[in-house]
């Protein structure tokens, strides 16, 4: 018989790999989606690491994103786990839950309509 190798289990308590959850990340597709059509995004990546998730937003496909969604279970009770950060890589907003932290992005999206 041979040997068996016992499958490498994570650390004690921390994952291997941060990500969305389905809500979070249909939340974000949608702006993105809206984002497209008003014609200001064109591509995404997804990067889900073992500290942080990240979506980023491009312009186009071969600049630095326009904004990144970077999710950090890590700072969920401090600063808040959901980050915003801009093309210069400067954090526009922080916060506890998602929907106030997209909230800069899909202004951008409300239009004046005269009567």
């Amino acid at each position: 018989m041979g040997t068996v190798t016992p499958f490498p289990a994570a650390a004690a308590g921390k994952p291997s790999q941060t990500g969305f959850d389905r809500a979070e990340l249909t939340r974000i597709l949608d702006l993105y989606g809206r984002m497209v059509a008003a014609g200001h995004w064109r591509d995404y990546a997804i990067d889900l690491g073992r500290d942080a998730a990240v979506f980023a937003a491009f312009r186009r496909a071969a600049e630095r994103p326009e904004f990144r969604i970077e999710k950090r279970p890590a700072l969920r009770n401090k600063q808040g786990m959901w980050a915003l950060i801009g093309e210069q890589g400067a954090v526009l907003k922080r916060g506890h839950e998602l929907g106030p932290v997209l909230a800069p992005v899909e202004r951008r999206l409300m239009k004046v309509v005269e009567d």
